[in-house]
């Protein structure tokens, strides 16, 4: 029996030759819930980038076996209707830790030499600039990670052991993981905000995660310091952050991903000379993508060949 795949967003291609290889068809569609409605109903599998799966386009897909995640979140995914329906959620959590981790290691080095700005008013003709604005060193900076999992560990040891940095990380309860020396744990959420240079943000969106970051936080953070998000944009309260950044509260952010995406052309955030803007590709590396494509495929192939998964993220009902 020949299985289908549904890939609505494209990936690399060695994911896609992974599975025509080993006899799969392969579909795609417009990465719209309508498009998706009308495509799922004869699809095995798909192959999820970013693209929305609620519980009304799974539902419609009485074929599906398995939803793999190109990367790590799996927030833009009804787990709790696929696992209902006996269909698997995968994705690949070792993929892109080290590349995320290198994107905001460049926003925080960004942020401290402010590249983009000087960048733009070099670029006006403006040589002055060099007179008129003062960088910062990052040697014995506080960089203070919310999250420190996989990726928020990797950035934690590039920062201390790469540009000398002192981090600590926030974690409710002590860790079961040994984080290693470059990182000191505190539970104390307080402490981190008014005692951090940098902030880095690594959670995933829950109930409990959404909008963590708000107007009492950046009434904690010292005026000098700043945040940098490339986990999801739910977590931090939008408003309060550009609210934060025109009344210098802090001194600047960078971003990667945002409460809206793709962001309104009329984002303030836009016009904000102390922000740096990335397109959501913080793991967008010709590396990383060949990675996730390749992990997602994997998955896929397991399920469909009555295998379990490498990287499940649930544990389907008839499963």
């Amino acid at each position: 029996m020949s299985y289908t795949v549904l890939i609505p967003q494209s990936i690399d291609e060695i994911g896609e030759n992974y599975l025509l290889e080993r006899g799969y068809r392969i579909k795609t569609c417009e990465p719209t819930i309508d498009s998706l409605k009308k495509e799922v109903a004869d699809c095995d599998a798909i192959l999820a980038r970013t693209v929305p799966l609620p519980a009304e386009v799974i539902k419609l897909a009485k074929r599906l076996k398995v939803i793999a995640r190109h990367g790590v979140g799996v927030d833009n995914i009804d787990i709790q209707a696929a696992t209902e329906m006996g269909i698997y959620v995968t994705n690949a959590p070792f993929c892109n830790e080290k590349t995320v981790a290198e994107h905001a290691l460049g926003l925080i080095i960004g942020l401290a030499k402010n590249l983009v700005y000087c960048d733009k008013e070099l670029r006006r003709g403006n040589y002055s600039i060099r007179e008129q604005i003062t960088n910062i060193d990052l040697e014995n900076k506080v960089l203070g990670i919310i999250g420190p999992g996989k990726i928020g560990t990797l950035l934690s040891k590039k920062a201390a052991l790469g540009l000398n940095m002192v981090v600590i990380g926030y974690h409710p309860s002590r860790p079961k993981e040994n984080l290693g020396n470059e990182i000191t744990i505190t539970n104390d959420w307080n402490y981190l905000f008014s005692t951090a240079d940098f902030i880095s943000l690594h959670l995933p969106v829950t109930d409990k995660t959404k909008n963590i970051v708000g107007k009492k936080e950046f009434s904690m953070m010292k005026p000098t310091s700043y945040i940098i998000n490339t986990a999801r944009g739910e977590l931090i309260d939008e408003p309060a952050l550009i609210d934060a950044l025109k009344n210098g509260a802090i001194s600047g952010a960078a971003l990667d991903v945002y409460s809206k995406e793709p962001p309104s052309k009329s984002n303030p955030l836009f016009a904000m000379d102390n922000v740096i803007l990335t397109p959501h590709n913080a793991a967008h590396t010709v590396e990383a993508k060949k990675r996730m494509a390749l992990c997602a495929a994997q998955c896929i192939d397991e399920v469909l060949s009555g295998n379990k998964p490498s990287w499940p993220c649930n544990q389907p009902a008839c499963s």
